[in-house]
């Protein structure tokens, strides 16, 4: 059995607990954990793990077995095991044993045991059970490296069973079943009975058994589902003795089961469907024949499913089904498919059978119909030609004529000529019987032989199986020598037919005989009527009329009155048994009667056959009008001991001819038949066939006919004759034409059959005898003859209901009627009147074969809210009944009109941003809460909330889209209707989704209802730069300046505005130029700028982080012009290039701009650094064009730029030659000075000097006033360094200025600078310059940043806006430097920015940083604090910290570097060598290998500066490079933090910005107090250093160090905190006196004075140097201040350590106040203890 993934299990008996009170030993080795080998189990018995007895285990080189088990014992016996102890160390071994503690287990071992290597030691252990119970002790071996046990065990046989822990059973369909098996093996040593205990679905097959010791079973586990569920159960199996089964295990049986689905799929191409169902249309089938088509039965489901076909009950045929199938029931793989073979056997003619098959399948939710339906198609057989005319022919002479049977029809045609060609007649035709092939024709020959000179006349039937009879006319006049009788013709024939039906229709006939009547005939006297030719009702009809005559009771008076001569009987039989016969049937005389109906003088004629052994006498005679005649028909036999039969005919002439000419005679016949068998003589056996064996009419109360093939098999002659003595009623019911007659040898009789059905009738029919060869040999022929009720059922139930409808609209529902008689029906419906306007069927009329079913399409629409109940009549009738049989069923048809509304399950769909000229999807769900279906119309107005698209939103296309703009959801239900939007440009879009119900013709019934609003943008894709950074030889380039040489204030301006029309063109990156400088579909051009450096030094590498600030994702890609060009064909490049491309080619082949990546995605929010580098090979400047292209959005060339200049040329790098000021309020008395920069990008120092003059023109054309002037307008710039030229912009009126300033550079040409500036009236001129606020404000955008990438320390604030202050005032701001390495531990250390010339010496305290160096460990941050002191003179500050960053594993090997250097410095200053050959070898100093000469570093660098070595200097250099020089310091990584500042003047700053002047009061006082003299606007002052301060500071710190080291104090502060207070300030109640402190008072003003506003004290700047003098020499006050200052410093610092909590995260600042605070929990917790040297540090 497989059973994969299942655990095996084994369940144990557990005897009672032996030794209870004997407490278990723990063995001391570690040895390793031995388990049994093979599947794991699921319980175990026993205290110490039960190991195989052939394991041993090695215990500090002794090897032994671990445990010593007994299994089978009994009591009272002594059971001895020995136990092997084995050396297999290479050392003598000692060993103490302690024996077993219980005295069950006893041994003779001595107390110690020597082993020698390689030997063993035995031990008897003897065990003596005392109970039967489990038994458990140890013996200790303990030696020098440690004590092992071995277990001693004595285990009770106990029923132990092995099952698996879980069955999966295969997949099984739902009321099926499917089985596995699984082992179920007795593990133990005993006979183990089990009983299973199983719920359902699952059942086990043994339930019970027994198991001999180690025995397995297989079991088997049925799974029979009846949901379709996950099943899992527990089978409970008990064993153990028989009639105590104490013990149990479980098996967890598992199952899916899933519903089977099973459908019957048509192969054939012709095959359909109907009603929706699948359909076999057998079409039409001749009939006996059979045809066989297919029909598959596909399983699509995964679970294997049987099924069975049967019949729709109702419906079938008595003597059953004309459908027949192969099989009836099956089983079908899960996907796979069983073909069904059908052959359909008609054999009723012209009716139409059908039957419903049924795949049945249990489990399965639906039931699968198919239609099987076919047609039965006779033979149809026609004459060539209706009429024979042989003309005239001498007595005794003979005239053959061919006449054809075609056969039209794919159905074999059976023929029977009632002729008798024995010579009993004038004519023959022979053959007279046979078969006509489907399509096909044969010919048949009629002969004419008179005998006698007269006109014969005759038709002739030709009998068809199941087909109508066929007749043809045979003429002919016979002529002698003596009797020359008038030719009969064929028109006399056609003369005479009219006459006789003028006749029976009206009484003027004779002038319908004047119509001039034509015969058309050919070559061979074969002649066919005109199309005008009167025919009789039916051809079977004359049949019967011709045969029957007068005798036929079901003949119409009509019909009797067109007979003018008639016979009777029509049969005779001789030596036949007949009781119903006035003479005895042995008589060999018998008379017929012949009798004239017409009023004229008839002559009779018998034709006379010579051979023949019937004769009639008179053979002829004359017959008066209205008179009857007999004759003599004797049969005379000259053979004994055979059969005979004939048909003999007589010709009845007008002895009167008509006055309308020759009239054709009449011809009646008598069928004869005998046997000339003498008594006792057994008669001929008869060998016959019968098809069909059952003749059943149509059940209705109408004449029918059927045909009957009686065929002689045999050998001999056959005679049969109707045998009506059994039941004479039989006579009345059913006729059989011929009832007798003489079948040869091989031939076959058509025998037509004539009934009337009966109510009264047996459904199972009746039985018709022939007797055959007059003996007692019948054969049997079943007719039922019935007549049958009409059955047509309502198969939905007598009552149709509907859903409620909406008022207007149009509910259908499907209904199905069935025909169950065996009559084909038309059927109707009548609807009244007045509900014809709420209910329709489709069809409403039409015809059911039997058993056929018909579905029916039935609609309701209702015209107001209200409850209606209609009740139609549905009418039908037997198709052959013309509608004289009716039969009426009512179905009541019951629905509600009802009212009906649909709503959006969102009023408001919001679908946010979108990207324009794309697509997308939304689902906007509607939901009907009404009762009934509503078919809704929707409609879309489209509203752009853009001002600038506002106005012409109506006359743009709608960007939503309904994939459905009508529907019908149903009631109670939710649809979705799914929508496109496609926005086409960047803008808020509002569509407003309105509905309209709609009647059943799509016609709008209510006026338009809001549904719901549907929000969207469309938007482009859009970047930002967020930083920037720069190394290599631009590294100590400032951020701000790396923004302007990149652009990117108007690369972010340009990246966020909207894309032209003509940039989307190529919507993403795409090769589309031939030439390799593109041409770019956008206008908008940048220059992105390297910078310079010297040739040959390191790459310009610059990176910028892009940030993707929008919602969609974004595509860009940085295209080279190859990216752009096309790649063409070798033959196509023609080879001439311009100097552009040239250049271009130079750039893109050696590499010297290079960008990575340069494409890539970003998602929304996502933010990646892309790396931009510049090599300085060539010396000049390089362009190269690269286009920056957004998938679906901006397309913007940049124009890289880059120069290299050779090292001995001087070089100013300008980013920009246009400056713009920053804008000043006229009459400003103090202007703030404002910087430009200059950078030097070359390797050599240069001088500059800014032109004088056209700053001494702008001030003499302004009035002699400084507009602009700079205050060091010449220096020198050393290489790699930026130079900061101060001016002074004072305007003098409220416009734009600006002058073009040459800029003189030495050993260079000049450059000249647009210097623009505004002036303006006031600072509230413009809104955008307010307080705290001001030009020199940072413009990288603000966001979340990111460290790039290899950056180690990362800024939280990479600019510091101060905005607009005070001069003299101080601000501190806190920012946070974080180590965002996982691994690298970081150096810092703040480079402070100096001011230049007289200014150098203070410059480093207008910025200062605290603390200015430090280090930080992986994921340490570090708080520092900066405070700007603005100086006594406005000006716009803007100022680059830069944090210069080293890694501390690069500073260790540079100090390891460092210190190898200087140790081999040293050794080379004290070492040397002795070149004396005349010393001993042992005193020779010898240096075989030394290393490099010591040279300092400067001596390189001074060897390297030139650009242009001559051949002595390289070899100069080459011996320098030689030389070991010292090492170089790691260069470090640098950051900036910009700072910017505005400084006002006071009187300004109290001007415009009053409100904000407290905020800076204070800084501003305890600056004054260093600075009591006045500035000027030339130079800052430096502030003097208070020693109390530094001394005061030093001594505090390290006396609240020393106290937070002693545990006893911080014991105390904890101790203390749970007392109350014992001090509480007292409230002061004095009046806020003033908005600034005293202390601010007794600087700016006397203290006697009372205090005055804030202008009053800051005019009196001016006048107050001599009273802050005075102020700084008061001692109370210095004790004050030095007071304030030591409190502002604590409150500093309490802040500080406070941020740096929540930067930690151990302080949350958002978190609700408590009135009483608790000691920190790290202190409530934990006893305290000295701190560390870490916490010492953050201390």
């Amino acid at each position: 059995m497989s059973v994969p993934g299942v655990r095996a299990m084994l369940a144990e008996t557990r005897g009672p607990d032996p030794l209870v009170s004997a407490a278990p030993r723990e063995a001391s080795v570690t040895g390793n954990d031995i388990k049994d080998p093979g599947i794991p189990h699921r319980q175990r018995v026993g205290k110490c793990q039960r190991r195989a007895p052939s394991q041993r285990n090695c215990f500090f080189g002794v090897e032994t077995r671990p445990e010593l088990a007994w299994e089978d014992w009994d009591l009272g016996r002594e059971f001895t095991k020995t136990l092997v102890l084995k050396n297999v160390h290479n050392k003598l071994k000692k060993l103490h044993i302690r024996p077993p503690v219980s005295k069950i287990f006893s041994t003779l071992a001595p107390h110690i045991a020597v082993i020698s290597p390689g030997t063993s030691f035995s031990i008897q252990v003897t065990f003596k059970p005392l109970q039967r119970c489990e038994y458990e002790d140890s013996i200790e071996f303990q030696g020098k490296e440690g004590s092992f046990h071995v277990c001693l065990r004595a285990v009770v046989p106990s029923h132990t069973l092995e099952v698996p822990e879980s069955v999966m059973l295969p997949l099984c369909a739902v009321e099926h079943s499917t089985h596995t098996d699984f082992p179920l093996k007795n593990a133990s040593k005993l006979h183990t009975y089990f009983q299973w205990e199983c719920p359902a679905p699952f059942q086990l097959r043994p339930e019970q058994g027994l198991l001999k010791p180690g025995q397995e079973c297989h079991t088997t586990v049925v799974f029979r589902p009846q949901e379709a569920l996950v099943y899992q159960q527990q089978a409970l199996c008990r064993f153990g003795e028989e009639g105590k089964l104490e013990s149990s295990c479980t098996v967890l049986l598992q199952g899916l089961a899933k519903y089977p689905h099973l459908l019957v799929k048509n192969p054939s191409s012709k095959g359909g469907e109907d009603n929706g169902g699948p359909l076999v249309d057998f079409g039409p089938v001749a009939v006996g024949k059979s045809l066989q088509k297919h029909f598959d039965i596909f399983n699509p489901s995964p679970v294997t499913a049987s099924f069975s076909l049967s019949r729709l009950p109702g419906g079938v045929p008595s003597f059953g089904s004309e459908f027949s199938c192969d099989a009836t029931r099956g089983r079908v793989a899960p996907g796979g498919s069983r073909r069904v073979s059908v052959t359909y056997s008609p054999a009723v003619v012209d009716t139409v059978s059908v039957e419903y098959l049924s795949l049945n399948c249990k489990g399965t939710l639906s039931e699968s119909l198919l239609k099987l339906s076919g047609r039965c198609i006779g033979p149809k057989v026609a004459l060539s030609s209706s009429v024979v005319d042989f003309e005239c022919v001498e007595a005794g002479g003979s005239v053959v004529r061919t006449v054809e049977l075609v056969n039209t029809s794919t159905a074999e045609a059976f023929y029977q000529w009632d002729i008798d060609c024995s010579g009993n007649s004038v004519f023959s035709i022979l053959p007279a019987s046979g078969a006509v092939l489907p399509h096909s024709h044969t010919r048949v020959k009629a002969a004419y032989r008179p005998t006698q000179p007269n006109a014969h006349c005759r038709r002739v039937a030709c009998l068809v199986l199941d087909g109508e009879p066929v007749f043809l006319d045979l003429i002919g006049t016979c002529h002698s020598g003596h009797q020359k009788p008038a030719i009969l013709k064929p028109e006399h024939l056609v003369v005479h037919t009219l006459q006789q039906d003028c006749r029976q229709n009206s009484p003027h006939a004779p002038a319908a005989l004047r119509g001039g009547h034509k015969i058309e005939s050919d070559q061979k006297g074969l002649h066919s009527p005109v199309e005008g030719q009167f025919m009789s009702a039916t051809a079977v009809e004359d049949f019967y009329r011709a045969c029957l005559g007068h005798t036929d009771p079901l003949c119409l008076k009509s019909s009797l009155s067109l007979l003018r001569v008639s016979v009777a009987p029509t049969e005779l039989l001789f030596n036949h048994k007949h009781t119903s016969s006035s003479s005895p049937s042995s008589a060999f005389t018998q008379s017929v009667s012949i009798t004239n109906h017409t009023r004229r003088k008839l002559s009779l004629v018998w034709t006379a056959a010579q051979e023949s052994p019937f004769s009639i006498a008179p053979s002829s005679c004359d017959l008066a009008p209205l008179k009857s005649t007999l004759f003599r028909v004797t049969y005379a036999p000259k053979q004994l001991n055979t059969l005979h039969g004939a048909q003999l005919e007589c010709f009845a002439y007008d002895k009167h001819s008509p006055d309308t000419g020759v009239c054709p005679p009449w011809c009646v016949t008598i069928r004869v038949i005998g046997h000339s068998f003498q008594p006792g003589k057994e008669h001929f056996t008869p060998r016959c066939s019968v098809n069909p064996p059952h003749v059943v009419f149509p059940a209705l109360s109408v004449i029918s006919y059927r045909t009957v093939l009686l065929h002689n098999v045999g050998d001999w002659p056959l005679t049969f004759c109707l045998e009506r003595s059994s039941n004479p009623a039989l006579a009345e019911s059913a006729f059989v034409v011929p009832s007798c007659g003489l079948i040869q040898p091989g031939d076959h009789q058509i025998l037509s059959l004539r009934a009337v059905p009966a109510e009264d009738s047996s459904d199972q029919g009746f039985k018709l005898h022939l007797q055959l060869n007059a003996s007692k040999l019948t054969k049997e022929l079943t007719v039922v003859s019935v007549v049958e009720k009409l059955c047509v059922s309502l198969e939905g139930g007598s009552t149709l209901y509907f859903q409620p409808t909406a008022v207007g609209s149009q509910a259908q529902r499907t209904h199905h009627i069935r025909n169950r008689s065996l009559l084909p029906v038309r059927f109707q419906w009548s609807i009244p009147e007045p509900d014809q306007e709420l209910i329709s069927v489709k069809p409403d009329a039409g015809e059911l074969h039997p058993n056929e079913c018909c579905m029916q399409t039935w609609t309701f629409s209702p015209l107001a809210e209200n409850t209606y109940t209609l009740e139609p009549t549905l009418t039908y009738w037997p198709v052959q009944s013309h509608g004289s049989i009716k039969s009426h069923l009512t179905l009541v048809v019951e629905g509600v009109g009802s009212r009906g509304w649909i709503e959006a399950e969102k009023s408001i769909l919001v679908v946010g941003e979108t990207l324009v000229g794309s697509c997308r999807t939304v689902e906007i769900p509607v939901v009907n809460k009404s009762p009934c279906p509503v078919s809704f119309g929707l409609s879309v107005q489209q509203i752009l909330l853009d001002d600038e698209h506002h106005s012409d939103s109506a006359a743009q296309p709608s960007a939503l889209q309904l994939d459905l703009e009508r529907g019908t959801v149903a009631s109670h239900s939710t649809m979705v209707v799914r929508s496109t939007i496609r926005p086409n440009r960047q803008a808020e879009y509002l569509w407003t989704i309105t509905y309209t119900t709609l009647n059943a013709s799509g016609c709008v019934m209510s006026s338009p209802q809001a549904l719901c609003e549907v929000r969207a943008r469309g938007v482009f894709p859009t970047l930002q730069a967020m930083d920037a950074w720069s190394c290599g030889c631009v590294g100590r380039l400032s951020k701000t300046h790396i923004w302007k040489l990149f652009s990117l204030d108007c690369l972010n301006d340009q990246l966020l505005s909207n894309p032209s029309s003509e940039e989307l063109t190529f919507q993403t990156p795409t090769r589309h130029s031939l030439h390799t400088s593109p041409s770019i579909f956008t206008k908008t051009m940048l220059d992105v700028n390297f910078g310079s450096a010297p040739v040959d030094s390191d790459p310009s590498d610059f990176m910028l982080m892009l940030h993707n600030p929008g919602c969609i994702p974004v595509h860009w890609a940085f295209l080279f012009p190859e990216d752009q060009q096309i790649e063409l064909e070798y033959w196509a490049v023609t080879g001439e290039f311009s100097n552009t491309e040239l250049s271009q080619m130079k750039v893109q082949d050696n590499q010297l701009f290079s960008v990575s990546p340069r494409a890539g995605t970003l998602l929304p929010g996502q933010k990646r650094a892309v790396h931009f580098s510049y090599s300085h090979v060539f010396v000049g400047t390089d362009h190269f064009p690269v286009v920056f292209k957004l998938s679906y959005g901006r397309e913007i060339l940049l124009n890289f730029q880059g120069a290299t200049v050779e090292r001995d040329q001087p070089h100013l790098h300008f980013d920009s030659h246009q400056h713009f000021f920053t804008s000043v309020t006229i009459g400003d008395c103090s202007p703030p000075k404002q910087v430009y920069e200059l950078h030097n990008g070359g390797a050599v120092p240069v001088c500059y000097e800014v032109d004088a003059a056209v700053l001494s023109q702008l001030q003499a054309d302004n009035f002699d006033h400084p507009v602009l002037r700079c205050l060091n307008p010449q220096g020198e710039i050393p290489p790699g360094k930026t130079a900061k030229l101060e001016w002074i912009f004072s305007p003098l009126e409220a416009k734009t200025y600006h002058v073009d300033v040459p800029i003189h550079i030495g050993g260079s040409d000049s450059a000249v600078v647009r210097f623009e500036g505004r002036g303006l009236s006031s600072l509230t001129q413009d809104s955008s310059h307010h307080c705290n606020s001001s030009d020199c404000q940072a413009v990288v955008p603000s966001g979340t940043r990111v460290p790039f990438p290899g950056q180690v320390l990362f800024l939280s604030e990479d600019s510091i806006f101060l905005g607009d202050i005070p001069v003299c005032s101080q601000s501190s701001r806190i920012f946070f430097l974080t180590n965002v390495s996982c691994a690298d531990t970081a150096h810092y250390e703040w480079d402070l920015p100096q001011h230049t010339n007289q200014q150098e010496e203070e410059g480093a305290k207008v910025v200062q940083i605290h603390p200015d160096r430090g280090r930080l460990c992986p994921g340490e941050c570090a708080l520092c604090v900066l405070t700007f002191t603005s100086t006594d003179y406005p000006t716009v500050h803007q100022l680059d910290v830069v944090c210069q960053v080293t890694l501390e594993a690069e500073r260790t090997r540079y100090n390891d570097a460092l210190q190898r250097w200087e140790e081999e410095r040293e050794r080379q200053k004290n070492e040397f060598i002795i070149t004396d050959k005349n010393i001993t070898a042992s005193q020779r100093v010898l240096i075989d290998e030394t290393l490099p000469p010591i040279c300092a570093s400067g001596v390189y660098e001074a060897a390297s500066a030139g650009t242009k070595l001559r051949t002595a200097e390289l070899q100069a250099q080459r011996q320098i490079a030689k030389v070991w020089r010292r090492p170089d310091p790691p260069r470090p990584a640098l950051l900036y933090l910009r700072v910017t500042a505005h400084s006002h003047d006071l009187i300004e700053y109290l001007k415009n910005c009053p409100d904000y002047f407290n905020k800076h009061y204070r800084s501003l006082q305890s600056v004054q107090m260093h600075h009591p003299e006045p500035t000027v606007s030339t130079g800052l002052p430096a502030p003097a250093h208070s020693p109390d301060k530094e001394i005061l500071f030093h001594i505090l710190s390290c006396l609240l160090r020393d106290i937070l080291d002693d545990s006893a104090f911080i014991q105390r502060l904890i101790s203390s905190a749970s007392k109350p207070d014992t001090y509480r300030p007292a409230g002061s109640s004095s009046p806020d006196r003033s908005s600034f402190p005293s202390s601010s008072c007794q600087c700016l003003c006397p203290s006697s004075s009372p205090p005055a506003r804030p202008q009053t004290r800051a005019l009196s700047r001016a006048v107050g140097s001599e009273e802050s003098a005075g102020c700084s020499g008061n001692t109370p006050h210095t004790r004050e201040h030095v007071s304030a200052f030591m409190s502002e410093l604590v409150l500093m610092n309490t802040l500080q350590n406070l941020m740096m909590e929540a930067v930690r995260g151990e302080l949350v600042l958002t978190a609700c106040p408590r009135s009483n605070i608790l000691p920190p929990v790290s202190t409530r917790r934990r006893t305290p203890k000295p701190p560390t040297g870490e916490e010492k540090t953050h201390l």
